[in-house]
């Protein structure tokens, strides 16, 4: 079997590997894809929670980049956790630079044990300068606050954020509802066009760590493929959903998803 494209994945490591980094590589090679990495920080980390954020120079994370796109480029990219502002400026510089496409921004902000990823002023220039380039974004209901400015509670709160969000620049947000405290959560797709809503029923675990790195790599993947919007965020969730419902685990804490699951992408009713 041969890849079928190329991903370029710029963001954090996680030592406990289940998310940032390691969790986007595992997600680009099961969906049939070739991972390439920009690593932006390196944590200490396990299911129990982040104990240290070192960030990569800047000239470093440059470099890491451009040695990949003058040499192997991209069919999609893949932004997570980026940290600070001069690496937010450093990225964005270079995806004009080469006019990228397919750009998926996961808004990596606050670790699923609590801890705070990015500042405020990230933030901002999160919204400014990433935003208007991406063909998708992917925040949490915690994150999608942050973004909007709005407190969200339900389906309908869910579905004006993500229509703010949409207003800041990003061409289409896929609005994860996880976070919901229902029997039922909805994540919703907004559209230039449409809202469209796909509901599940909640999965009762803890071993979620990783659900946003693993989704936002896998719509790379699907995009970097050359499928649709909506058929990537179907084949995704429905990827990440199996991913939980078969974790192995482990650790004492969040556990990671099982990547390993049999998954055909082409289907996404197996």
């Amino acid at each position: 079997m041969y890849p079928q494209s190329k991903v370029l994945i710029i963001a954090g490591s996680d030592s406990g590997g289940g998310a940032g980094i390691q969790a986007d590589i595992k997600t680009v090679t099961l969906l049939g894809s070739y991972a390439m990495t920009a690593v932006t920080a390196v944590t200490a980390q396990n299911t129990m929670g982040v104990k240290k954020i070192t960030p990569i120079p800047k000239k470093n994370v440059q470099k890491q980049i451009t040695m990949i796109l003058d040499d192997i480029g991209a069919d999609a990219v893949k932004i997570g956790m980026l940290h600070n502002v001069n690496i937010i400026k450093c990225v964005h510089h270079i995806l004009k630079k080469y006019n990228l496409k397919n750009i998926v921004v996961d808004p990596v902000m606050v670790a699923k044990g609590g801890a705070r990823l990015i500042n405020n002023n990230s933030i901002t220039y999160l919204k400014k300068l990433l935003l208007p380039l991406a063909k998708l974004i992917t925040p949490n209901i915690p994150e999608a606050e942050v973004l909007s400015g709005c407190s969200i509670s339900n389906k309908e709160d869910m579905i004006q954020a993500a229509k703010k969000i949409l207003n800041i620049g990003p061409k289409n947000v896929l609005l994860k509802g996880g976070h919901l405290r229902s029997k039922m959560i909805f994540d919703i797709l907004a559209t230039k066009k449409e809202i469209k809503v796909f509901p599940k029923r909640k999965i009762r675990t803890k071993n979620t760590h990783g659900t946003g790195c693993t989704l936002s790599s896998a719509l790379a993947t699907c995009l970097s493929q050359k499928k649709s919007i909506l058929k990537s965020c179907e084949i995704s969730l429905k990827y990440v959903d199996r991913a939980i419902t078969y974790a192995p685990g482990y650790g004492k804490g969040f556990g990671p998803l099982n990547h390993l699951v049999l998954f055909n992408s082409k289907n996404t009713n197996v």
